[in-house]
């Protein structure tokens, strides 16, 4: 049986990664975002099919070979993504604990309990697809 801190370890990684690839790749969140790792994600990730994460494990894969503009706006993604892991961290634990990480499960547990979440997460939780 896993304990809650190893859940919470995998949502903090999971939740960084989903967050990414929404911040990143998702016109609602700064369609800047798509245009800045656009030729990044045709030259490195062509082929690969979107969702579950895929597109932004192919970004940091090729990290060292990004785009300085799509290096920044992953930068910026991660900030953005341990700003909400902070955020989120305790309404995380108390409302999404039996949720499989991966996927956009957390993220989804944490949307349907919006009415109940802190006001710092709802303020973090993306608004993009996921």
């Amino acid at each position: 049986m896993r304990s809650t801190m190893d859940i919470l370890a995998e949502f903090c990684a999971v939740f960084t990664g989903l967050f990414l690839f929404v911040f990143v790749l998702s016109a609602s969140a700064d369609d800047r975002g798509i245009r800045l790792c656009a030729d990044d994600i045709a030259k490195f990730c062509k082929g690969i099919q979107p969702g579950g994460g895929r597109i932004a494990a192919c970004l940091k894969e090729h990290q060292n070979d990004l785009s300085a503009s799509c290096k920044g706006k992953m930068a910026e993604a991660r900030q953005k993504g341990a700003e909400m892991n902070k955020a989120c961290h305790d309404d995380a634990a108390k409302f999404c604990k039996d949720v499989k990480p991966g996927g956009g499960r957390i993220v989804q547990c944490l949307k349907q309990h919006s009415s109940d979440l802190s006001i710092p997460c709802k303020e973090a939780l993306p608004q993009g697809p996921k």
